[in-house]
């Protein structure tokens, strides 16, 4: 079947965010912004001319927070975090909510989820994982600009699982405000891989949060990340929604691996932890294109990271923070650590501030972990120089053509790569390394990911939240579960 959703696009070029009037005329599938794969946040760990010299560890496409050379975009201390000094304090920096309020009785809308951006990179991995693994009765449609994409998409489907064949279809566009309300007004669920986020994600994060649908997707972008915070996060709050950014390898194994690693220390003391990551894997053209757009919007970051702050409520009882650390030769890890301006930290600590358990004072480092000096200073090398060529126009336009939108490795060579996250957390007297892992980490993973979110979400018992959470206050233990038997590890290696 498909959908009645209108469909326009803005185009591609680069522009000012706001309300600058989207173009008319015909679809074209050479322009659909789902090509984008979404900025899963990966971006390849041992990509972009010569960055393997990062030792496979960089997280190219995650450098949202970087701050685009103009400082670490509004990382440092995270002052303005908002926090559960109680659970009677009232809306925290994560706008976690005890209840969902009046809210919007979503159960009987056609859709269980709604896979928006479905004929992109991870979108279709998204949509073949969904096949194979979504329970009998899970309704569920996929959503893009091109119905011929989206019908391709579906036959493809199910030559391989029949029961697909009748997979609804619906039409949308981030351009076309009316077309994402009708969308997220059809669905309890709608998953986005529609990116990159801070040119093509507003809208439908707005019609999700006035339509008391829970919405996630791939970002890895603080900027966008905070503007939909200040924008859309109070409404979302009133209508029920829960908004969770980054659930792919932007931030999951990262935001899950810290809470993993809290549940293994002792309750109401100060934790520190530190996480040092590693991967091997290439990146797809959506990703890139993604990554140089945030690597070239430095002002835009710090303008972002301070409106947040402004309306974020100050931490009360207690302490989250992630300062940025130094590099260093970890011992407990024996590789050098870099530290990584990524959105990760950010949301770790926003997770920390929103649970109690966490402790009273809690601190999280962040790191690629490098095993020889050269690969760090290579990969040190290698950032710069993407940061630097991202500032001129033309040379981040030329790049971005380089890598088709919409492709990304092969089946074979996504099933060479993987990720290890190692945590090593301290509190009470205790000390544990923990660690989680898994295979191609920007790709089947992030499907994988965004998948289980989706479906965890939809299906599972979870905490009553509200407004623009993590996937940590959100789902928490039970994504956890899902993500276990799904074959990522999440494991205790040693304690002290």
């Amino acid at each position: 079947m498909l959908g009645t959703c209108s469909t326009r696009h803005k185009p591609r070029a680069e522009q000012a965010l706001g309300n600058s009037r989207i173009r008319a005329g015909p679809l074209s599938s050479a322009d659909g912004v789902e090509d984008f794969d979404g900025f899963d946040g990966f971006g390849g760990f041992g990509g972009f001319g010569g960055f393997g010299g990062f030792g496979g560890c960089g997280g190219f496409g995650g450098f949202g927070g970087f701050g685009g050379c103009g400082g670490f975009g509004g990382f440092g201390g995270f002052k303005g975090l908002g926090d559960r000094a109680g659970r009677e304090w009232g809306a925290m920096e994560t706008a976690a909510v005890t209840g969902r309020g009046p809210g919007r009785d979503t159960a009987a809308r056609p859709y269980d989820l709604v896979l928006y951006g479905a004929t992109g990179f991870v979108g279709e991995l998204t949509a073949e994982y969904l096949a194979e693994h979504a329970p009998a009765g899970f309704r569920w449609a996929l959503a893009g600009r091109s119905h011929a994409r989206l019908e391709a998409l579906r036959d493809r489907l199910a030559a391989r699982r029949p029961h697909c064949a009748g997979l609804p279809l619906l039409l949308a566009d981030s351009g076309d405000p009316a077309s994402l309300r009708t969308l997220a007004e059809s669905a309890r669920v709608v998953a986005s891989t529609v990116g990159p986020y801070v040119w093509y994600g507003d809208g439908l994060v707005a019609a999700c949060a006035e339509a008391g649908t829970d919405y996630l997707d791939l970002t890895g972008e603080a900027e966008f990340v905070d503007r939909t915070y200040v924008r859309h996060d109070a409404r979302a709050r009133e209508t029920g929604a829960r908004i969770v950014h980054a659930c792919g390898f932007d931030s999951v194994p990262h935001d899950l691996g810290v809470l993993f690693t809290v549940e293994q220390l002792p309750e109401g003391v100060p934790l520190r932890i530190d996480g040092f990551v590693r991967a091997g894997a290439v990146f797809s053209g959506g990703t890139f294109a993604s990554a140089l757009t945030a690597f070239g919007r430095g002002r835009q970051i710090l303008r972002a990271a301070r409106e947040r702050r402004l309306h974020a409520p100050r931490l009360v009882g207690r302490r989250a923070h992630a300062p940025l650390g130094a590099p260093r030769f970890s011992t407990e890890t024996g590789t050098w650590a870099l530290p990584l301006p990524t959105l990760d930290p950010q949301v770790v600590a926003r997770s920390a501030a929103a649970l109690e358990r966490y402790g009273p004072d809690f601190r999280y480092r962040h790191y690629a972990s490098v095993k020889t000096l050269p690969m760090a200073i290579g990969g040190t090398a290698a950032i710069g120089g993407a940061v630097t060529a991202a500032q001129v126009p033309v040379v981040r336009r030329w790049l971005m053509g380089r890598y088709k939108s919409g492709s990304g490795p092969s089946a074979e060579r996504r099933a060479r790569s993987w990720f290890t996250v190692r945590f090593v957390g301290e509190g009470g007297g205790r000390r544990v390394f923990t660690e989680v892992a898994g295979g191609d980490p920007g790709y089947d993973e992030t499907a994988k990911m965004l998948a289980e979110s989706a479906l965890c979400l939809a299906l599972d018992p979870l905490p009553a939240t509200a407004g623009q959470v993590t996937t940590a206050v959100a789902m928490g233990d039970a994504l956890i579960t899902r993500l276990r038997a799904a074959g990522l590890r999440f494991r205790v290696a040693h304690t002290e």
